[in-house]
């Protein structure tokens, strides 16, 4: 085979060998995301397990904010807020629901996948810009006003 360069190690073995590294990794930025959105911001909380959980994956409640507003005022990052399965639907997402979230709370849920391409800048970045797009949210939210 002329031109053709070929692997040592098949791919899905690389991929298996930096496995646990790279979930560690993945879930400290997860970690971090979460540090400093509850840091900045009051009513806010996970959904879901702390100590179960994907490594790349954080789903958040931030009350007194309609998650499809605060994705609108996020067109740069990438979000969701219904669940992996149906995140093409508007409706709550019935992960949400399950959980035993009311439709308020999951309406006011924005979900987060991070990556092996994602960086602490990019968590950082999107951390920033979420706290100051809630707190103007809120600054203009009856609803949150009648909770200060």
């Amino acid at each position: 085979m002329t031109g053709v360069q070929t692997c040592a190690l098949p791919i899905c073995e690389i991929a298996g060998a930096e496995l646990e590294a790279e979930a560690i990794r993945v879930g400290a930025l997860r970690d971090r995301l979460q540090a400093k959105l509850e840091a900045g911001l009051d009513r806010v909380r996970v959904n879901g397990s702390c100590d179960r959980r994907l490594p790349g994956n954080l789903n958040m409640t931030f009350e007194h904010v309609d998650s499809e507003t605060l994705m609108m005022g996020l067109k740069d990052v990438a979000l969701s807020s219904g669940s992996a399965c149906t995140s093409a639907k508007i409706e709550p997402s019935h992960v949400l629901r399950a959980l035993g979230l009311d439709e308020q709370a999951a309406h006011s849920s924005i979900r987060f996948g991070l990556g092996r391409f994602n960086t602490e800048e990019e968590v950082d970045y999107v951390a920033e810009r979420l706290v100051d797009v809630v707190k103007k949210l809120r600054e203009i939210s009856p609803e949150y006003a009648e909770f200060t």
